[in-house]
């Protein structure tokens, strides 16, 4: 998952992979006020009242880690139309595999190359890596709920409409060509 966001991680949650035991971890987090600060300044948006994860770490074979859960956050915006404080709900499911970064890198390029015939149909995206023997369910969720934050908020029921104003048949581009041959024109019939 490509950060939409560049910065530094506001919410950290790191796991060692060598701690999680082969049945899985299953972890809430919570983000602090600090946390949730930190979220709304990289995000853009007004404020992050709540971000919550529930997460399930499970070992899978060739070193792999499959992380699933959701993320759900309450997040203050301001309507695109209104400019009125809203808040949006955001319930996002997470479903990522991560892998050794070796691994990581040689699924991405054959995925790239257009596959290979030895590897699962299932595998549509190369697995994250694992960096430095660490995940971090922080970003996880982040990610998850930067991602699912709508760009153009507005408050139920609102829609925009341009304001359409009659135009004056005499008010165009060349009204002022027309009056320059009016004027003309009636110049000549004068003499």
């Amino acid at each position: 998952m490509n950060r939409p966001t560049t910065g530094p991680d506001p919410w950290r949650v790191p796991v060692m992979v060598a701690h999680i035991p082969d049945t899985g971890l299953h972890r809430e987090l919570d983000a602090s006020a600090a946390e949730r600060q930190a979220m709304a300044d990289l995000a853009g948006v007004r404020e992050v009242l709540s971000a919550h994860a529930d997460l399930e770490i499970v070992p899978k074979s060739g070193g792999r880690i499959q992380v699933t859960g959701h993320v759900r956050a309450r997040v203050g915006q301001t309507c695109v139309v209104t400019l009125d404080p809203i808040e949006s709900e955001i319930d996002e499911d997470i479903d990522l595999t991560f892998a050794p970064e070796a691994e990581a890198r040689r699924l991405a390029d054959l995925i790239e190359e257009g596959g290979d015939e030895k590897e699962p149909p299932e595998v549509a995206d190369p697995p994250e890596a694992i960096v430095n023997g660490i995940i971090d369910l922080g970003r996880i969720a982040t990610d998850a709920l930067f991602l699912a934050i709508d760009p153009y908020p507005r408050k139920p029921g609102v829609v925009f409409e341009a304001e359409v104003t009659a135009l004056d048949p005499e008010d165009h581009p060349f009204a002022a060509l027309k009056a320059l041959q009016d004027n003309k024109q009636g110049k000549k019939k004068g003499k």
